[in-house]
């Protein structure tokens, strides 16, 4: 197990489609005790998906639901310290949160351009420093943050400029944290998913996907847990040192 007794925080993790949700399965898996987190989280998805890995896993996974909106940094404070009184140390934090909307850039409304930027980039701030404040004071501990070849390429697919660049603040936010904090051990590094099979998708016509996939090398659309893989590697001591690196889940779609 590459994550036996490691307490996880897993963003954005309430959906059984979504990356965060594949994430928290496969830590899991490997012996994390994952804190899933996500502004969606109440009693019911909660115990849904304890029940939900514990099939998976057969066996009592020690898996804990917390409402949060890292749009507001008391709420990631308040994550922080709850993870803390139940499992008393955190060693990891993946951030699969985000907002996508693939406006045109002349048609993006102030308000919509602050909600996407609220979530995608100060929402990564938020949980960042709130998880940096407990891993400074261990001189320890993992970051992954989940950005996207939008970020990379300049949009594209369903996401607008707006998501583009937000996505592109995330890459750069947690280069900074991997300088800034590598003297204290922490690393801190990013993935970036495209054409991943979550809901992120649907808002795509079947003959619209067809066209994007026929142009992917690898001729398909990756799955959640084919990210969750990478997110695992970078948590784990297999890439300890590692740090400040991009690491691309796009099947051959942005080589650069």
């Amino acid at each position: 197990m590459l994550l036996k007794d490691k307490v996880c925080i897993v963003v954005g993790a309430a959906s059984p489609r979504s990356i965060g949700y594949a994430v928290a399965e496969l830590f899991a898996e490997h012996g994390a005790k994952v804190v899933a987190v996500d502004l969606a989280m109440d009693d019911q998805v909660a115990s849904d998906i304890k029940a939900s890995i514990d099939k998976r896993t057969q066996r009592d996974s020690e898996v804990i639901g917390l409402r949060c909106d890292i749009a507001n940094a008391s709420d990631c404070d308040k994550v922080v310290s709850e993870s803390l009184a139940r499992f008393g140390s955190i060693d990891c934090l993946v951030n699969s949160a985000g907002l996508v909307k693939g406006t045109p850039m002349l048609q993006i409304s102030e308000k919509e351009y602050d909600v996407i930027v609220d979530v995608n980039l100060k929402g990564s701030f938020n949980i960042c420093k709130s998880v940096l404040n407990v891993f400074a004071e261990r001189k320890a501990s993992v970051i992954v943050n989940l950005a996207s070849s939008a970020a990379q390429r300049g949009g594209g697919l369903v996401g607008g400029a707006h998501y583009a660049a937000s996505k592109g603040g995330v890459i750069s936010l947690t280069r900074t944290i991997a300088r800034e904090f590598g003297p204290q051990g922490i690393r801190a590094n990013v993935v970036c998913p495209a054409m991943i099979e979550t809901s992120m998708l649907d808002a795509l016509s079947d003959a619209k996907l067809a066209e994007i996939v026929s142009a992917v090398p690898m001729q398909r659309a990756g799955t959640a847990r084919e990210c969750a893989g990478a997110c695992l590697f970078l948590a784990s001591e297999l890439s300890g040192f590692v740090t400040g690196a991009t690491i691309d889940v796009n099947g051959g779609s942005h080589i650069h």
